[in-house]
């Protein structure tokens, strides 16, 4: 697996990143564009998106505690992507709606993704007034928020983030 360097000097030595990077090269062949720390309900976790050889964007989340792998999404390029549309019964207006109901503040970014159990996603970055960023990810089908995590820092850009 090819990586990117990652560009700052906390990195250097860090077992706890050396060891998610393992799994994460072992769970999947690609490049990391991108990684994020995040707090979700309290337990540290490190965000890795990699792209892999086809061109598909994957989300791999490693507790910062063991270094596993405790979950694997896949990203799609749109709602009308296969997988995503055929299950869908929640609009992305009104899986804003859901999170902006419940998390206030200025819509970054809106990702597709499929879950392990394959149910399609809709995780929306928000920009709360405090200058904090909350991920929401509203499950497509039920419209039910089914994780919310807190960004502390964000490493990389996605080349084709939904912003």
């Amino acid at each position: 697996m090819a990586l990117i360097a990652l560009p700052i000097a906390a990195t250097a030595g860090n077992q706890v990143i050396d060891k998610c990077i393992d799994s994460v090269k072992k769970a999947k062949t690609g490049v990391i564009v991108k990684l994020e720390s995040l707090n979700v309900k309290g337990k540290s976790i490190y965000e890795f998106e990699v792209a892999d050889e086809n061109g598909f964007e994957w989300e791999l989340m490693c507790d910062t505690a063991t270094g596993k792998i405790i979950e694997i999404e896949s990203e799609l390029s749109s709602p009308e992507s296969k997988g995503f549309k055929d299950k869908a019964k929640i609009t992305e207006e009104d899986a804003l709606k859901i999170a902006l109901k419940s998390y206030s503040g200025k819509v970054k970014e809106v990702e597709y993704e499929i879950e392990e159990n394959n149910d399609p996603t809709y995780e929306i970055d928000i920009l709360g007034k405090n200058g904090v960023e909350t991920k929401v990810e509203v499950n497509a089908i039920s419209g039910e928020i089914i994780e919310v995590s807190v960004e502390k820092w964000e490493i990389g850009v996605e080349e084709n983030e939904n912003r």
